[in-house]
């Protein structure tokens, strides 16, 4: 087997100039590179900070604006949903009254006692519930109910028998619309 020789650069042995020179050609460009990169790198912040101050100062110039159409926003459903309530109870209070009291009155018996009248302005219904003391009073009362002029179809919606008291009433609710010329 042969041996095998390496050479290895020993001190006396220089690097050429050349290479030398190379390097330091090498470092000055990094060099200027990474200067240059520094100062652009500042520029864009400069312009960067620059921008954003400008948009918070346009954002306070127009925040107070955009505050004040919220709030005339919130105002104007606030008075709507007012107005909305208002309008309800002028239904109510515009409700034929006098015309629906009269014609339940005048249709009820002694045998017929109202508990309760439930009227719905938006559908122009009403809703009576009470005790009959029997099934032919509390039917001769819904008729006489439809043959008012304020009432159209009424309908017996439920009905029962009290089983607990001895004269035995019927418990009923009734559903009937008004008519709208009242």
């Amino acid at each position: 087997m042969s041996r095998l020789r390496l050479r290895f650069p020993y001190r006396e042995q220089s690097a050429p100039q050349g290479d030398v020179v190379l390097l330091l050609m090498g470092l000055l460009i990094v060099a200027t590179v990474f200067l240059q990169f520094r100062n652009l790198a500042e520029e864009v912040n400069f312009w960067s900070t620059r921008v954003e101050r400008m948009e918070q100062q346009q954002q306070q110039k127009t925040a107070p604006r955009a505050r004040a159409a919220s709030r005339i926003r919130e105002f104007g459903q606030e008075i709507q949903k007012e107005i909305a309530y208002a309008n309800a109870i002028l239904d109510q209070m515009n409700l034929p009254w006098g015309a629906l009291f009269d014609s339940i009155e005048h249709a009820a018996t002694d045998d017929v006692a109202l508990l309760s009248i439930q009227p719905n302005v938006g559908s122009r219904t009403v809703r009576l519930s009470g005790e009959a003391k029997s099934m032919t009073e509390l039917l001769d009362f819904v008729e006489a109910l439809e043959r008012e002029s304020v009432f159209e179809n009424v309908h017996l919606l439920s009905y029962k028998i009290k089983q607990d008291n001895p004269y035995r009433p019927i418990v009923f609710l009734l559903h009937a619309i008004w008519n709208q010329t009242v």
